[in-house]
Parts: C-alpha cells; structure tokens; sequence
C-alpha cells in the first residue's frame, strides 16, 4: 500500500459565509476516493456536500465488495443507487465531482468526471488525467449564469457530472497504468487545482515538491494567501473567495 497524505480545507459559501466542507475523501486498502460536492441548482434542494457524502459513502461500500471492478461501473451502479434511495431526478438534483485511483498488485487505474483532476508521476514523466470539459466551456463564455451550467450539464456538448443519471459514468475519463512504473499519485479538487490552472503559482511537479517538502497543506496554504491577496477577484474572477480545498498525495515508492 503506498503512503498517502491528505490535507482538507472550509472554504465558504457563495454569500462570503464560512461552512463546512462539501469536499469528501475516502481511503480504502486499495483506492482513495475523492469527491467535491457541486452548488445545487436550486435552494431548495439539498446541498453538493450532502449528495456528495452519499455518494463517495455508496463508493466505497462497492468498492469494497469489488475490489478490481471497473471503476465505471462501480460508478455508475453507485449513482443509481443514491438516486433510487433518495428520489432524485436527473437534472434537478444536486450534483458532485468524482475522482477515484484504485491499485492492484500489478497496475494503478484512474477515474475522473468533472474537475477534480489526479495527476500520475510515472518514469515517463508526470501525466495529467483530468476532465475538462468545464474549462473549456468556461473558456468560451458557455458557463456565465447558473441557468447555463442546468442546460449544459449532463447533456451532449455541455460537460458530465455526478448526479441522478447513472450513465454520466460512462463520459468520465479514466486511464491505467502499471503499478511498476508509478512513483506518485496527486488528487485534488478545484480549490487546489486553480493554484495550477488559473492562478499559475506552480505546475504540477512543484505541487509534489512542496508537498514532499513542507507537507500537503502547506499547497493548500499557497493558494489561500494568493486568494487572500484578491479578496475581490479581481486578479482571478471567481465565485467564492475561497472553495473548499482536498488534496491527496499518494506515494508509491
């Protein structure tokens, strides 16, 4: 079993309010699971963080039972079920990212829907896998009101996200590797991704650097003070001043 590190932050909600962390992680013997709960497309329904809690919960009891399953199905049989238990119907429930790494004595298989990104440091380099159908919808305009995100999401053209509709697992974007050629495993949801992606602060190898050296929070750390230092957005325009923050250091040798 690798070595694995994880540093979780609060960030607050859309109003500026602080509460809890709608991020979850789960470290299983042979998978870490990692999910970021979504803002639900209506007040009146539960929160990402509840959705999300019984999702990575729903995970890892399949997991568990089915230790080399492919993990698109364990995903998919999972939504179903926490959709069938608590009446949720696509496209009005609350909705979570997925991030799930799952090793075997031979190979290391990766799963992501939506913008939770893992990043695998193999002899070959580091290889990003990450879902970014989001970005590339945000990068066009796509994504501006919340009515953008209900049409887009789930649908053809639009990005896939995990939610009431089980066959969203079939649009995730997974890969395997051979256990032997993997030194480190990052995991992370986009409250630490944007450190990389928008905010610049570092790449992904200088993650694992300062994670090594300083310890995992001390990344989360990092982008805190850069959004500290923009509390308005107006370097980096955001939606919250502060998401919630995960991240997962796995490593393997």
């Amino acid at each position: 079993m690798p070595a694995i590190e994880v540093a979780e932050q609060d960030g607050v909600g859309a109003d500026g309010v602080a509460r809890p962390t709608e991020d979850y992680v789960v470290v299983l013997d042979n998978a870490v699971v990692l999910l970021d709960g979504a803002t639900a497309p209506s007040p009146e329904l539960p929160s990402g963080g509840w959705y999300a809690g019984l999702l990575s919960a729903r995970l890892a009891d399949g997991l568990r039972a089915a230790p080399e399953a492919d993990l698109a199905a364990v995903l998919a049989a999972s939504i179903a079920s926490v959709a069938e238990e608590n009446g949720l119907r696509p496209g009005a429930s609350p909705s979570s990212t997925v991030a799930m790494v799952r090793w075997t004595a031979d190979r290391l298989d990766g799963l992501v829907l939506a913008d939770s990104p893992i990043v695998v440091f193999a002899r070959s380099g580091p290889q990003l896998l990450a879902d970014d159908r989001i970005a590339s919808l945000r990068g066009n305009g796509e994504l501006q009101t919340g009515r953008d995100v209900r049409l887009r999401r789930n649908a053809e053209g639009g990005f896939w996200v995990a939610e009431a509709d089980p066959a969203a697992a079939g649009r995730a974007v997974t890969a395997s590797w051979p256990l032997a050629v993997v030194d480190t495993v990052l995991m992370a949801t986009d409250g630490v991704s944007t450190g990389v992606d928008d905010y610049h602060l570092f790449d992904w190898p200088q993650v694992r650097s300062l994670a090594r050296e300083h310890g995992p929070h001390a990344v989360l750390k990092a982008v805190r003070e850069a959004e500290e230092a923009d509390p308005h957005g107006v370097r980096w325009p955001r939606p919250k001043r502060h998401d919630d923050q995960a991240l997962v250091v796995l490593e393997f040798r």
